[in-house]
């Protein structure tokens, strides 16, 4: 009997609202199996197994120097446990899927999988779709809300003393960000020196979409890297996507970010997927989950011929 050639992914709920102050990212999970996204994945040809929703580790109390930050107990737990399901997962399938949850679960998601690239010894690269960089730490977050430092945590930049070390880190340089248009003073100073590819709004308009992350996929393909998305809602703009938290206006169209996951369908290079900060509370009739799932739709090889029209 010959193997079976069927592609395989792991679909895995992270249903953590820890890093963030509005509450309701606890039920992105949930949203986006209702949505459809393992039927989709099947109709693809895709081998499909849910795992179920990660649970945190136990908590241990943690303090900091910093009186602004927030559930700092709950992120190292969470982080803990995530990164270890991620990489089982990555050592397990062809492709893992993680549900999210707000954005704070890529410090466990991404140091997950590169643990599993650093195995392999193949380097792992980042493309970070989202309107903000992610990029503080525990001592330079204003707000406390540390769903705002999980690129900052899985580059391995200091300022995490109070955390575990990541299981595996990420060269700023393999990390590329698009669609960022809120960006703090920390952060801009922050990218300037540790050397991540950025893409703001202002450079999508002026270039499009496709130049920048073609060259992006350029040096995944020449360093035989293995590549890890992470999609934010707030990628996308409000008008076409309300359910999150942290809403800034002027952010990608349905075009340009359904051309970008084609594209990175046709690159073959992706490896592993984060859909992050769906908060259903705040979503219109399904609206933003529905989208996101045909987002992933695009990346896993869907085309224009085969949508289905949607009514509301």
């Amino acid at each position: 009997m010959k193997p079976s050639l069927t592609k395989t992914c792991q679909i895995l709920g992270v249903p953590t609202q820890s890093g963030t102050s509005e509450r309701g990212c606890i039920m992105g999970p949930t949203a986006f199996r209702i949505a459809g996204l393992p039927e989709m994945l099947e109709e693809l040809g895709w081998g499909v197994t849910d795992v179920g929703d990660a649970t945190p580790s136990a908590l241990t109390a943690v303090s900091h120097s910093n009186p602004a930050v927030r559930n700092l107990d709950a992120i190292i737990a969470w982080t803990e446990a995530v990164s270890t399901r991620a990489y089982e997962m990555a050592r397990s399938c062809d492709f893992p899927i993680f549900l999210g949850g707000d954005h704070s679960m890529s410090a466990g998601t991404v140091s997950g999988v590169a643990r599993y690239a650093e195995e392999r010894g193949q380097p792992q690269f980042v493309l970070w779709l989202d309107a903000h960089t992610d990029l503080h730490t525990l001592h330079t977050t204003t707000s406390g809300n540390l769903h705002g430092t999980p690129v900052a945590y899985f580059t391995g930049q200091p300022g995490f003393e109070a955390c575990p070390p990541p299981v595996a880190t990420v060269d700023p340089h393999h990390v590329c960000m698009m669609g960022i248009r809120s960006v703090d003073q920390a952060e801009k100073r922050h990218v300037a020196e540790i050397g991540i590819s950025v893409f703001d709004m202002r450079a999508i308009d002026e270039q499009g979409v496709v130049q920048p992350l073609n060259g992006f996929l350029d040096r995944v393909r020449a360093a035989g890297g293995r590549l890890h998305v992470s999609l934010d809602v707030d990628f996308l703009d409000p008008e076409i996507a309300p359910a999150v938290g942290t809403t800034v206006a002027g952010g990608a169209t349905y075009r340009e970010a359904h051309l970008i996951m084609e594209i990175l369908h046709d690159s073959g290079l992706v490896t592993s997927l984060d859909l992050a900060e769906l908060n259903p509370f705040l979503d219109v009739r399904a609206r933003t989950a529905l989208l996101m799932t045909d987002l992933a739709a695009s990346l896993f090889g869907r085309r224009v011929l085969e949508r289905k029209t949607r009514t509301y």
